[in-house]
């Protein structure tokens, strides 16, 4: 994410900073002699003041803040061949801008990806309430236009459009692309790219802190669709849940990165991500030792990736589980931590070995105090119950030499390398 100005609730961008960086784009492209395309949408989250009603307003700032962690993933996982920003304008209305040149039919369909992962439950509201925050998004293709005459825009026509009316994407313009592709044929294409061996999966690497070590390398998948272009990882697993083969998915990405990783030198761990799917199976823990027992890929080289939101459901089943993955020499990461609701309960009954900082967590540390405070206390309590840490989201010598001072061990991000392939991965190593 681009800008400097930040929204002290979410964490995101405010509108200064919105207006900062349009004009920054639109700068840069007259210096070239150029004109510059911005794509942008509004989300405004329906049902915010409901929520805090029933829960009160503490509650209504944790959903907003798990919103703003969420349309921070899906932009970091969808918009990173552009520059992007994303940002709280008002209330429950959040930005999201980006350079990336694409079709209005891809926009529209990122539009109605984030759509459903905002509108995903928000669980531990007010203790252990759960809500849904529905939201309604309007999209607009500006070439030319000031950032106040975009944001002008994007609120008047999202007044318009709701009026009444069901319909959650809507564009500034009222017109829709005509040649979009509905949900169901989305699911169709991603369960026959699953059988031809179409999703491909690049490596973010990772190292240590000290002496910028390659240690190894976390597992991302992407898809190259025909019509839509690259499709995030956090996307797919949308539209294979909706397709209901998450399950299937999860084994196909698993499978191929072990068999590519195990040709790395025995230096190099790979790092997979499971899925809250694969965790509330009761056989997941045998079946994935088995597979990965033809894989013959080490179990002492592999981490395997959980997010807090996995651990809502029954604690008590995940703990069995990664308790059997432990035992087998499996390691464990928390990934995501600081980004959502932090119980601390968690680091107490599962057997974690790593925290993995949500870039969140390091965005500010240069120049905000409070978050320099809160990143210093994660270090010291991940020493006191004996973890690790990696930082995520490293992307500049200033931020790697300030986490380096204060003992944090690992890290990945845009600073040394960007996702890669097998093959450019294998180079580096």
């Amino acid at each position: 994410m681009e800008g400097g100005l930040r929204d002290p609730l979410t964490g995101l961008a405010n509108a200064d900073d919105v207006h900062a960086t349009l004009a920054a784009w639109q700068a840069n492209a007259a210096r070239r002699g150029s004109s510059t395309i911005i794509h942008a949408m509004m989300v405004s989250l329906q049902r915010i003041d409901t929520v805090n009603v029933a829960y009160g307003e503490s509650a209504g700032d944790g959903a907003l803040i798990e919103t703003a962690r969420r349309i921070t993933h899906f932009a970091d996982d969808e918009l990173s061949a552009g520059g992007w920003i994303a940002a709280r304008i008002s209330g429950g209305n959040f930005l999201v801008a980006s350079l990336e040149r694409c079709s209005r039919e891809r926009w529209q369909w990122l539009a109605e990806a984030l759509a459903d992962a905002v509108a995903l439950p928000v669980k531990n509201i007010g203790g252990d309430g759960t809500a849904r925050l529905w939201p309604r998004i309007t999209l607009l293709r500006a070439e030319g236009e000031t950032s106040g005459a975009i944001l002008d825009r994007l609120a008047g026509a999202f007044a318009e459009s709701f009026e009444g009316q069901a319909r959650r994407i809507a564009w500034v313009n009222g017109v829709m692309p005509l040649h979009g592709r509905s949900n169901a044929q989305l699911e169709a294409d991603l369960i026959a790219a699953i059988d031809r061996d179409e999703i491909e999966i690049v490596y973010q690497p990772q190292y240590a802190v000290e002496g910028d070590r390659l240690i190894g390398a976390e597992a991302l998948a992407r898809w190259q669709h025909g019509k839509l272009g690259l499709v995030g990882a956090a996307t797919l697993f949308t539209l294979a849940e909706r397709a209901d083969h998450v399950a299937q998915l999860s084994r196909h990405l698993s499978e191929k990165a072990l068999s590519e990783a195990s040709s790395w030198p025995s230096s190099l761990r790979l790092s997979l991500n499971i899925t809250p799917t694969d965790l509330a199976s009761a056989n997941f823990a045998r079946d994935f030792l088995s597979m990965l027992g033809e894989s013959g890929f080490s179990p002492d080289r592999l981490t395997l990736e959980i997010t807090e939101q996995m651990l809502l459901a029954d604690l008590d089943q995940v703990a069995t589980t990664l308790e059997a993955l432990k035992a087998q020499g499996v390691n464990l990461a928390l990934d995501d931590f600081g980004a959502g609701f932090c119980n601390f309960r968690y680091l107490k009954v599962l057997p974690i070995d790593l925290l993995k900082l949500d870039r969140s967590m390091i965005d500010g540390i240069l120049n905000d105090q409070r978050d320099l405070s809160v990143f210093r206390a994660i270090l010291a309590m991940a020493q006191a119950l004996d973890l690790s840490v990696l930082a995520e989201g490293v992307e500049n010598e200033a931020q790697r030499d300030l986490i380096a001072r204060e003992g944090c061990a690992y890290y990945q991000g845009f600073l040394r390398s960007k996702p890669m392939t097998a093959f450019e991965f294998a180079a580096l190593g």
